[in-house]
């Protein structure tokens, strides 16, 4: 018997992940990626950062560890494997098990044998379909070529307007890089909250942050795009409004690319990708699919979703790499759809299940809680950080976490995310053995302290309210007796101004005659970040009352206008 014939169709980043995977489990076989764009192997997460000039040297995107370039060159010298780029795959027959394929650049046809198919066709960005779409000056993210297009227009320096269509995250980091070049943004989204993966409230704060970047328009979509001469000139909305501009990016999410799959019979799934089992493998058991073509498995709730990350798509790529040569030995289970973003000088992260996914999954017995504090201590320019975290009310199972502000968010969505795998409770992360040092965290580390939060609240010790549940309560005139507990000049420099009366904690015992008799009467007690105000409400308890709840998070968590 020959050496084993590998095809792999798609070479951005889960394909070339296969073929090496490949490579390095049999030095014999004989390996061929089919690449319909001129480049390959890109870093396509790192376009936002070459637009807005983090880096100009273009080649960075397209480079090995060690600074090599990998095209053809590199993947033939380095791993012997072929790379046919500007050649798209036609079709494929499952029966001889070949591929058509034809050069983009001389239109020359050819057809390969295959014993393994892998196919990382990757995702196409979607386009709206409406007036004006194919105007000069309409882009996406999603190519290198769309990355070129954008960091022209940054060297260049003359469009001062920009439209961005889509508030998740390739459309907030397009904005960032957008901005840093000098352009007025307008993001334009039609749902009525930024990054859907987060909950309206920890999605409100991040609003209010990037409003002070760029403007934000929600729960509007595009009618149409105008133009003169065959160029935009700027964007109408669906209740009239012209938005003038010269550039307008469409980030509205992808579409798995599965042409190919569905002309052969390959099934394709709810989500819209192709349907694979833990080893990559179609229904076709000599071809694999990869990456952001496909879906999968989500841990937590058992559905399939399209989960298009980069760092999945090169993970997947090496479990197809070794099946396609070893068998069926290497797994994928699955995702709980961790992503993290960039937003300016914050960082916005997420991992599992948002509670409002939660509920649609139909896990209805969940705790929640906000949290908001530093990421090390003052002395060491600690950072903010809020955290809201979703936990199983039966059993103390983590579900999801939601992590955002100008503090090491990474770090925390990477514990939680580890929690979340290793199925760990909320008891396990009160009391998890991690590093500190005042250069990196705080004593009792911001997870650890959130998790405190959360057993408290489980343990009935305290009653949270979010900021959402009080703005209900405002907005209904419920009665309500609201309690600042900070200092005097911190409550000068800023307020909440919802009518609250200030006790600093300190004078609390000493002033409980300032608080109405009634011991039902629903109070509601906050600080900075509600430390002092959970120590107020145990304080109030003592003293008789029924009906305090500590608002979570504190004023650094308050996602609405603030007096001061």
């Amino acid at each position: 018997m020959g050496a084993k014939r590998i095809i792999v169709i798609g070479g951005s980043a889960a394909g070339p992940k296969a073929a090496s995977k490949a490579r390095r489990m049999d030095e014999n076989a004989e390996i061929t990626v089919f690449q319909k764009a001129s480049d390959l192997s890109m870093a396509s997460c790192g376009y936002p950062y070459y637009i807005g000039g983090y880096f100009d040297d273009r080649d960075q995107l397209l480079c090995s560890p060690a600074g090599v370039v990998r095209d053809s060159r590199f993947f033939w010298n380095a791993k012997k494997i072929t790379t046919k780029v500007n050649t798209e795959v036609t079709a494929i027959d499952r029966k001889n098990k070949r591929i058509e394929f034809k050069n983009l650049q001389n239109g020359e046809t050819g057809f390969a044998e295959y014993d393994k198919l892998i196919i990382a066709t990757g995702a196409t960005p979607r386009k709206p379909p409406i007036p004006g779409v194919d105007l000069e000056g309409i882009t996406s993210l999603q190519s290198l070529v769309d990355a070129d297009y954008l960091r022209k227009i940054k060297d260049e320096g003359t469009i001062k307007k920009a439209v961005v269509i889509g508030g998740g995250l390739i459309g907030i980091e397009t904005c960032e890089a957008l901005h840093l070049a000098g352009v007025e943004i307008t993001i334009v989204e039609l749902l009525p909250q930024l990054l859907t993966f987060l909950d309206k409230q920890m999605a409100r704060l991040v609003e209010k942050y990037v409003q002070s970047k760029a403007n934000v328009i929600l729960e509007n979509g595009v009618a149409a795009f105008i133009g003169e001469n065959g160029k935009l000139t700027a964007v109408k909305l669906q209740n009239g409004t012209e938005i003038p501009c010269e550039l307008a990016v469409v980030a509205i999410g992808v579409i798995p690319n599965t042409k190919l799959a569905r002309e052969i019979g390959l099934t394709t799934g709810k989500a819209g990708g192709i349907v694979v089992d833990e080893y990559m493998q179609t229904d076709d058991p000599d071809i694999y699919a990869v990456g952001d073509c496909i879906e999968i498995l989500n841990l937590i709730s058992g559905n399939p979703v399209h989960a298009p990350y980069g760092d999945l798509a090169n993970l997947q790529g090496r479990v197809a790499g070794e099946n396609v040569i070893s068998g069926n030995v290497a797994r994928f289970p699955g995702t709980i759809q961790t992503g993290i973003c960039k937003v300016f000088d914050y960082g916005v992260g997420a991992t599992g299940l948002s509670e409002q996914n939660a509920r649609k999954a139909g896990i209805a017995n969940i705790e929640t809680v906000v949290n908001a504090s530093l990421d090390k201590p003052g002395f060491m320019q600690g950072k903010l950080l809020v955290t809201k975290l979703i936990v199983d009310k039966s059993d103390g199972f983590i579900l999801g976490a939601q992590v955002l502000g100008p503090g090491d968010v990474s770090k925390q969505i990477a514990i939680w995310a580890m929690a979340i795998k290793g199925a760990l409770t909320v008891n396990d992360m009160a009391n998890a053995d991690l590093p500190y040092a005042p250069p990196y965290s705080l004593a009792i580390d911001h997870s650890i302290a959130t998790a405190h939060i959360m057993q408290n609240k489980l343990n009935r010790r305290f009653t949270g309210i979010s900021a959402e549940q009080l703005k209900e309560k405002l907005k209904a005139k419920e009665p309500l007796v609201l309690l600042d507990v900070r200092n005097p000049d911190e409550y000068e420099q800023m307020r909440l101004g919802i009518g609250e009366k200030l006790i600093p904690l300190g004078q609390l015992r000493k002033r409980l005659t300032e608080i109405p008799e009634d011991k039902n009467a629903e109070i509601i007690t906050w600080c900075k970040i509600s430390l002092r105000g959970y120590e107020a409400a145990l304080v109030l308890q003592a003293n008789g009352y029924k009906n305090v709840k500590v608002l979570e998070g504190g004023l650094m968590a308050w996602p609405y206008k603030r007096e001061k």
